[in-house]
């Protein structure tokens, strides 16, 4: 006589996460799909190196990073005619089903600084027990500016359509194996310089 018991695919997702502020500045976080987006703000907090005292949130974007779903620290729409979405209680699989799902990751609320996410690959067959940083390269952004020189900052600069240069930005042109990140060396991928 068998037996037969229904399971789910067991899945890992591995994110590519970048900043506009740092150019040499990347992580890659290696997540398994049934851990909830709690579990990946706090893998990529500790990746960087920041305290956990402040409000975040999650943004699924489309092609070109215009927000969509938001999944917040906290609950903090009471109203029942619209779904919300808070970390603790969503899994990434819930909202998180293909390859190259852009997501933006706010982690400064007051200048609306945030980390770029690409779901780079998803492994079937597998699972992990805890987040890792299973790529590291440069140093992260600070946590915390002062509002009033990051306005000054920001208000020198042109913001126009040509401010990100004629072609848009497209996380489709790093390399496949490693982040094609050049530093000056001459390796182009994080494993060479690593």
């Amino acid at each position: 006589m068998f037996a037969f018991v229904s399971s789910t695919l067991n899945m890992v997702y591995k994110f590519l996460i970048l900043s506009d502020e740092v150019d040499n500045f990347a992580r890659e976080i290696t997540i398994d799909s049934e851990n909830t987006f709690l579990d990946l703000h706090n893998a990529i907090l500790d990746s960087v190196n920041y305290t956990k005292d402040e409000m975040a949130s999650f943004f699924l974007c489309d092609e070109d990073w215009e927000k969509g779903t938001e999944v917040t620290l906290m609950e903090m729409d009471s109203d029942p005619e619209f779904d919300s979405w808070v970390m603790k209680d969503t899994k990434l699989s819930d909202l998180l089903e293909d390859e190259k799902q852009k997501l933006l990751y706010i982690f400064d609320y007051l200048t609306d600084r945030a980390f770029f996410l690409e779901l780079r690959e998803i492994v079937p067959g597998e699972d992990l027990d805890q987040p890792v940083c299973s790529k590291s390269k440069g140093d992260a952004p600070k946590q915390k500016v002062e509002f009033e020189s990051f306005e000054k900052e920001n208000t020198r600069l042109e913001t126009g359509e040509s401010f990100y240069g004629e072609d848009s930005f497209e996380l489709d042109e790093l390399d496949e194996e490693g982040f094609d990140i050049n530093d000056g060396t001459s390796g182009n991928s994080l494993e060479d310089n690593l």
